[in-house]
Formats: C-alpha cells, structure tokens, sequence
C-alpha cells in the first residue's frame, strides 16, 4: 500500500491522540506512535496494531530512547514528525518538583528529536511541534495574535524555550509551532473535569469570571494538523483557538444551558489557590488570542462557535453524524 506520509508522532496518546491518531489514519497516513505506555493501555480505543499503525514503549523525553535502533529507523523513515509532548499544565499543584516536570517534559523530548534530525542525512520534511496561547502571559483587556511579543510568566518563558528548541531543526525540515488554546471535545480534556460539577448543578464561572477563554474543539485542532503536515504554505507559529473566545462567565452559562442546570455558583479564586498554587493561574487568568494566520489560510471551523462545540462534546455521537455528512460532501 502506498502511504500519504509516514509519520512518527511523539506525545499523541492522550486525549488529543483519542481523535487525532484515527483522523491521521483515515487520512491514508501511516504512524508510528512513541509512548511510555503499552499500547494497550493508550486511550486509544478500537485501533491495533498493524501495517499503518505502529508502536514502540520508550520515553521519548530520555536521550537514552533516541539510541534504540527500532527508534532511529522509524525516525529515519519519517516523512514528518508531530510532537505533542508534555506533563498536563493544571492537574497539580506547582511545586518546585512539578515545575521541573513540566519543563523537562517538553523541553527534553523537543531537544532529543531535533538533536536526532539534525544527525540525519535526509531529515523529515516537516516537524509540527505543540506551544501554547500560554506564550502571550495573561490579560483582560489585550488581544494577542501570532505577531504579539511574550509574556513573563513561567508558561510564557516556558513555550519560548520550548519553541527555540524546536527552531534548531535542520535547515531542510519545515517547521510549524502550533499554539493551542483551551481543547473541549468528549471524555476528557478542561472540559471532562467541568462536566461532573455542572451536571450536578454546582457549576459556575470560576473567579470572577471576566477572564477571557480561548478554545478549540478537538476535531478542528485534529484538521489543522492534517492540513499542516502537506501544506507547504503553513509554515512559522499558528494560533490554534476558534475564532470566538469568551469569558468564563459566558462559558459557565453556555455549559449551563446545553447541560439544562444553572451555572450559578462561582469558584473563588483563593479555593482553586489553594488547590493547584500557582497553577491556579491558568483558570484564573486567561488572554484574548486570534490567529490570524488560520484566517489567511483560510481555515474551516467546523467548530466556531462555543454552543455547537459544547453539544457535540456533550453528545459525542453529533461529532460522527456531522463527519459523516461532510465524508458523503467531498
């Protein structure tokens, strides 16, 4: 079978990889995922091994990893190379252990994989490489987009040493930096954590409310990297966030109303301090991010708007109807 690209995809086996690893495959790609995780116990449900899906238990963040011949060959007969890796952001609290997890988590697979391309006679073609809207710091007030500068919080130094790591690709790989915003999407995610709460009535916007969320639906952030990986027109830093972002006290009553309970307990700020410590912050404090970019390509949303993004999340059975009706289109 001729594939349209093979691919290795490094941190794609949690709750992005639940859809972007069969969309990659319904693509005619062919994968080979790296995992810390028997394959088994990847939340990947109704896929095996087999000729276009592969995969191989190492740590991709240990240079140790990068050593193993089964690796290096599956790296050396890539056509591309999807790198999502990271510790989750705002599951735990920030102490100065968990911090140093967070950063080594990206930072030293990024490293590794560039390092390993760079030795390479005929490197991969492109590399997409995951940042966040964490890069612009927080505010109520600004709106950011791809030409806007850093903040200087710990997630905005953090993506901007991520994102230098990934710059030292060879000069032959065609990078893209995707920063992803907030991801909803069913059984899982910021929004997986909501659900409980909410459908038990106790939901509410969390501090006061007026920090801005800037979200993507996992579907159109699969899309996106589809796209990417053989457009060579998407290339630099994308914004990966719908084109509508809201405040948290309009996401509360958006969630509400699909879920039919109210939404009008709030969470203070000094309780969520107390559960995550700095980590709070994410929740807390959010910024305004566009892409511009995604306009000038002139991206499709499936998923624009936040009150058909939350039924389908909330209904996931809308995602397969809505995919299957725009299959029976192309």
């Amino acid at each position: 079978m001729v594939y349209k690209m093979r691919l290795l995809l490094l941190g794609c086996s949690g709750f992005i990889g639940r859809e972007l690893v069969p969309h990659l495959l319904n693509k005619g790609h062919q994968l080979t995922l790296i995992s810390r995780q028997p394959f088994k116990k990847l939340a990947i449900n109704g896929l095996s091994i087999s000729d276009n899906l592969n995969h191989l238990k190492l740590d991709p963040s240990s240079a140790k990893s990068w050593e193993d011949s089964n690796l290096l060959q599956a790296l050396k007969e890539a056509n591309g190379v999807i790198n999502l890796t990271g510790e989750p952001i705002a599951e735990k609290r920030w102490t100065p252990t968990h911090l140093k997890t967070i950063e080594d988590s990206r930072l030293n697979t990024t490293k590794a994989v560039v390092k390993a391309m760079t030795q390479m006679n005929k490197p991969p073609s492109v590399l997409i490489n995951a940042s966040a809207i964490g890069y612009y710091g927080t505010s109520e007030n600004n709106l950011f987009t791809e030409d806007s500068v850093s903040g200087s919080d710990f997630l905005a130094e953090l993506c901007t040493k991520w994102e230098k790591a990934a710059a030292q690709k060879p000069n032959s790989t065609r990078l893209l930096i995707i920063r992803i915003g907030i991801v909803l999407g069913p059984n899982g995610g910021a929004l997986g954590k909501m659900l409980p709460i909410f459908k038990a009535g106790l939901g509410g916007p969390i501090g006061n409310g007026r920090q801005w969320m800037s979200w993507i639906f996992r579907t159109d952030l699969c899309e996106i990297i589809s796209q990417a990986l053989e457009t060579k027109a998407w290339t630099g830093v994308i914004n990966a966030v719908a084109p509508y972002p809201v405040s948290m006290a309009d996401f509360a009553t958006t969630l509400g109303k699909v879920l039919r309970r109210p939404s009008l307990l709030t969470v203070p700020g000094p309780i969520l301090k107390l559960l995550l410590g700095d980590g709070a912050q994410i929740v807390l404090k959010g910024q305004n991010v566009q892409s511009k970019k995604l306009k000038a390509l002139k991206f499709s949303f499936q998923y624009p708007q936040l009150l058909d993004a939350l039924h389908c999340a909330n209904n996931p059975q809308k995602i397969d109807n809505k995919k299957s009706k725009i299959a029976n289109n192309q």
